[in-house]
């Protein structure tokens, strides 16, 4: 861990302990430091620029659920403390909404959702990061409909004409991270299952997934077996059959007492014009920013986490149709 804080073990220690100290711990003002001036920092809902607003945002998500807890489940990564090195971090929090804020009024209803950020780090500091939040989860456990939710957000933010687009890719910044992840077989397996996929080639999933796999989608959806991957997958594949899909960023590892997993950030980018998992074609080009994990056993693929944000995408449709 040549350049950062020698209490850190290695890197998923680093990572796992800078977010305990700063969302559980309170240690905002760390985000001075361990977050870079100018990181970018992309998530369906948009693009900042600035640990100064990093910091910000984090200041929000506290007043509204002031007790959450963030638990890392996985953090899968690559590079070197040398040149840097990108973390794919996965974790399911629990919280309470007691604060008003981007979720209405609160409600004080419990809740548990996943998050993934990918973060590139080197000399103890983040300086760019993509963060994806299952917000359908959310809203759907506060009792809310993702579409009406996404409605809401874009009257509070002042109407269609002032409100916060959701990210696209000529929003995008680059910052200081040009690289593509690993070639590990792991992950050259997992990419090639999801082109696999998305060019609605079905037999792949009997074919690689265990049958007894475990799965976890958007909305805090939990699945398992073929049929609940075929469903996913394809509602969604359906929704866009014109859409482009892009790998932005693979990683494959092979740990100590762990299985082999990986890691793959993706999207799909085109027009709605399928009936799918955003109901009736809405002709409203989409970007879907999608980050997915996969561990594997000895009879295939045996647990699949993908993540992408509903709210934002209804927000592209409403604000693209009307």
């Amino acid at each position: 861990m040549k350049g950062f804080d020698s209490k850190y073990k290695d890197f998923p220690d680093y990572i796992n302990g800078i977010t305990y100290e700063i969302w559980e711990e309170r240690g905002i003002d760390k985000l001075e430091y361990l977050y870079s001036n100018d990181i970018p920092v992309r998530s369906p809902s948009g693009i900042v620029i600035g640990n100064k607003d990093v910091i910000k945002a984090t200041k929000a998500t506290l007043s509204e659920f002031p007790d959450r807890h963030l638990l890392g489940e996985d953090v899968i990564w690559s590079g070197s403390p040398d040149t840097g090195m990108l973390s794919s971090h996965r974790i399911i929090s629990t919280a309470s909404h007691l604060g008003d804020g981007i979720y209405g009024k609160a409600t004080g209803i419990k809740v548990k959702f996943r998050t993934i950020a990918d973060c590139h780090a080197i000399n103890n500091q983040i300086n760019d990061e993509w963060l994806i939040r299952d917000q359908g989860s959310i809203v759907r456990q506060l009792g809310m409909e993702v579409e009406n939710c996404a409605r809401k957000q874009i009257d509070a933010e002042g109407g269609p004409e002032n409100c916060k687009w959701p990210f696209s890719e000529s929003m995008n910044q680059i910052g200081p991270y040009q690289g593509k992840g690993n070639s590990n077989e792991w992950g050259e397996k997992y990419v090639d299952i999801l082109r696999q996929i998305m060019n609605s080639d079905e037999a792949v999933i009997t074919n690689q997934y265990d049958r007894g796999c475990h799965l976890e989608y958007p909305g805090g959806v939990t699945g398992h077996s073929y049929s609940d991957v075929t469903e996913f997958w394809t509602n969604l594949r359906s929704a866009l059959p014109s859409a482009k899909f892009t790998i932005e960023h693979q990683i494959g590892r092979e740990d100590k007492n762990m299985s082999p997993r990986a890691a793959v950030r993706w999207t799909l980018e085109g027009k709605h014009d399928g009936w799918g998992v955003f109901g009736a074609p809405s002709g409203a080009e989409l970007y879907v920013m999608g980050v997915s994990h996969a561990e594997f056993g000895p009879w295939g693929l045996r647990r699949e986490y993908t993540i992408f944000d509903e709210v934002a995408l209804w927000k592209q449709i409403i604000l693209k149709t009307g």
